[in-house]
């Protein structure tokens, strides 16, 4: 396996974790934009497009948001599938053109969003297709201290501060919004509040709030980068029963506080390698992706309240 991997940042050395542990033998290759970058072990970097091997297998797309549409007509003509990090993009300005050309030149997309391997996630989707329920409502919460987040890095240059980067909470944290239409479908209406109200030295929006509605029930989710102690939760109120799940532990409660689910090996760094077994597994299978450029610009349409 050979692969070509367009931005080699903290979460570009997540999937090359999994794709080792997938594949030891895999070949990686990395575009890189400046000779004076730090080399890492067992990749091989490549300075032009041109240097580019015609048979690598997929292109990893993992540099700043911003950059993405560049990158995707950049290499768009090797017409290989397109393993990209959420989020698609940071607009949807002119992008709908690049969404025209990846369906005319029929190039397979899937866009990271880990969050839909998580196994609380996979219970709650399960659970809520299997039963008959009445859902009346859904509180959706992910908050957390930017600057904790990368603790070797001064978080004020990280993307995440930087909105010419592609940064902020709204798209940083998309993966709640992700979850939920990938759970409960999407919307018929929707509306969003986006601020900055910290003292973050950051000139991105540190709060975001969506009201979700839908036929017979409304979900509101509130994401944050300044809650100083981590709670990543989703609250779903039914007719007779409320359930808790805490994203963080994997564990979900019931209003009896009775445990109905909990994943007592959970660690979150799985997300990735089942989401890279995923993707490998349908390229190897020629499958179509959940989650491609398509349905992900929809979503992103929704999260920029466009």
């Amino acid at each position: 396996m050979k692969v070509l991997i367009i931005g080699l940042g903290s979460i570009a050395i997540k999937h090359i974790e999994a794709i080792k542990k997938i594949n030891q033998n895999a070949i990686i290759y990395a575009l890189r934009s400046s000779n004076n970058a730090n080399n890492f072990k067992d990749i091989i970097d490549l300075y032009s497009i041109k240097d580019v091997p015609n048979d690598i297998d997929f292109i990893l797309i993992s540099n700043p948001t911003s950059l993405h549409s560049k990158t995707i007509l950049n290499v768009i003509d090797f017409n290989k599938p397109l393993f990209i990090e959420k989020p698609v993009f940071d607009s949807v300005i002119n992008n709908d053109e690049i969404v025209r050309l990846i369906k005319e030149k029929n190039i397979k997309t899937y866009v990271a969003c880990n969050l839909r391997f998580h196994p609380a996630l996979n219970f709650i989707k399960s659970y809520l297709n299997s039963n008959i329920l009445k859902l009346n409502e859904v509180n959706v919460y992910c908050g957390s201290y930017l600057p904790k987040w990368r603790p070797l890095q001064d978080y004020t240059k990280s993307y995440s501060a930087n909105q010419k980067l592609g940064g902020g909470v709204h798209l940083d944290l998309i993966h709640e919004l992700d979850y939920t239409i990938w759970i409960f479908g999407k919307p018929i209406n929707y509306n969003s509040i986006k601020r900055k109200v910290s003292n973050l030295l950051i000139d991105t929006f540190d709060y975001t709030n969506y009201n979700l509605s839908y036929p017979d029930f409304n979900v509101s989710i509130t994401l944050n980068y300044y809650r100083s102690t981590p709670k990543r939760q989703i609250e779903i109120i039914l007719e007779n029963e409320t359930l808790i799940c805490d994203l963080l532990t994997s564990t979900i409660l019931n209003n009896e506080n009775q445990i109905i689910f909990t994943d007592n090996e959970f660690d979150f760094s799985k997300t990735y390698l089942d989401q890279m077994n995923y993707f490998i597994d349908n390229l190897e299978n020629d499958n179509i992706y959940m989650n491609d450029i398509n349905e992900s610009f929809e979503i992103l349409k929704i999260a920029l309240n466009d």
